[in-house]
């Protein structure tokens, strides 16, 4: 009997053993998983992705507290110089394929760039039109004050296919290297009018007005995203990008008037 009681105390004994040894590991796992991304990701990106993206970074380190997100905001063509040039940088997000394609045939692009938004031109005025500006037609009036992208930027190439469909010549006053700088001429009444994004008009609230106009379906702008091949940290921007193209991004994107490709 004695056995007996000293065999089925040792293997309620190993039981318990067994038992107490599984807890740690099943209470564990959650916490390596949530501290597995860690270090900087140095974020490049299209001028017209600032508040989209200020709001992302964010949300994406309150999610993996072991991540900086640093943020580099300018005209894609000048953000694929930099990059190409060697600048440090782990994402590029850019503003047109046709910036994009500058990175990766320099081979810095770790992968296909994949589309995430897109977006299209409208006219901004400033509150109230004081210009009396109607339409594409009156950029063409040297008597006005117009501002547009140069040419070299996406949203400057946008403008040109414009009005080319259009069949107009515009009479710029001034050309700005990234969307916001022509922007910022609306809003502080230097110009009579730009040709700006439809989120930036957006973003600018109650300071411009925007006009809409039908040659702008013919201009849409593609927005890739790639990670890039020089990146020390290419598992948390991997994840970045995930989070970018996830549904809160699409959410934050949506909510800024950017449009699902």
């Amino acid at each position: 009997m004695r056995k007996s009681i000293i065999a089925v105390g040792a293997a309620a004994l190993l039981l318990l053993t067994g038992c107490q040894s599984a807890e740690p590991a099943a209470t564990t796992a959650p916490t390596a998983t949530a501290d597995a991304l860690s270090g900087e990701v140095i974020v490049f990106a299209a001028a017209s992705l600032t508040g989209s993206f200020e709001e992302l970074a964010a949300d994406f380190e309150a999610e993996h507290p072991g991540v900086t997100v640093t943020l580099n905001f300018g005209g894609s063509s000048a953000l694929a110089e930099q990059i190409t040039s060697g600048a440090p940088a782990d994402v590029f997000a850019a503003a047109s394929p046709a910036t994009m394609q500058t990175v990766v045939d320099a081979g810095d692009a770790a992968g296909e760039p994949e589309v995430f938004v897109t977006n299209m031109l409208e006219i901004a005025v400033p509150a109230g039109n004081p210009g009396g500006v109607e339409g594409l037609t009156d950029f063409t009036d040297e008597s006005r004050t117009i501002a547009l992208c140069a040419p070299e930027v996406p949203c400057g190439a946008a403008s040109e296919k414009v009005f080319a469909a259009a069949g107009l010549t515009p009479a710029p006053d001034t050309l700005e290297q990234d969307v916001k700088a022509a922007l910022t001429k609306v809003r502080l009444g230097e110009v009579d009018a730009a040709l700006v994004y439809r989120t930036d008009v957006l973003a600018a609230g109650d300071e411009v007005e925007g006009i809409e106009f039908a040659e702008a379906e013919g201009a849409i702008n593609d927005y890739p995203i790639v990670r890039l091949t020089e990146s020390p940290t290419p598992d948390a921007a991997d994840a970045f990008i995930a989070f970018v193209r996830g549904e809160r991004g699409a959410e934050v994107l949506g909510a800024a008037g950017f449009s699902a490709p």
